[in-house]
């Protein structure tokens, strides 16, 4: 089982509750979303694995065992092009899980009229894939977010 673990602190709010229908509705796979205190922060990686999607306001880390998690630092944050987000990290870098991969504040996303709610999505999955997936919790940082089969 992979282990994917919270890529910031904050609350963690069922995908169905995410204000993007192509989250809300699992369009792009099963998983949950962190409503990350509003602090500057670093988004950490949620698993070991290779980078191969980047962009300012998203990422996505692939396991050893082919299990791909995508990160998505708030909602239509796409419209902000880049501005207040600063990878730290470069497309087809090795990552280890808890390394910073993108610095970001949530309140300056709230600020410009985005929701800073993050959907972490394990890709290409079944919903049934996923265990222990607990969500109206705080977690830091780091805390286990759920297993994939």
């Amino acid at each position: 089982m992979t282990t994917v673990s919270s890529p910031l602190a904050g609350r963690v709010i069922p995908l169905e509750e995410v204000p993007d229908p192509v989250f809300a509705d699992s369009l792009v796979g099963p998983g949950a979303a962190v409503d990350p205190v509003r602090v500057p922060l670093e988004a950490l990686a949620p698993l070991d694995g290779i980078v191969v999607s980047l962009q300012a306001h998203t990422f996505v880390v692939v396991d050893a065992s082919g299990h791909a998690v995508l990160t998505h630092l708030g909602i239509d944050t796409v419209r902000l092009a880049g501005e207040g987000f600063e990878p730290l990290v470069g497309k087809g870098d090795s990552v280890h899980r808890g390394q910073p991969l993108i610095r970001w504040d949530p309140a300056a996303v709230a600020e410009a009229g985005h929701s800073p709610v993050c959907p972490v999505v394990a890709l290409q999955a079944a919903p049934g894939d996923l265990a222990g997936l607990r969500t109206g919790r705080d977690v830091r940082a780091g805390d286990v977010l759920f297993g994939w089969n």
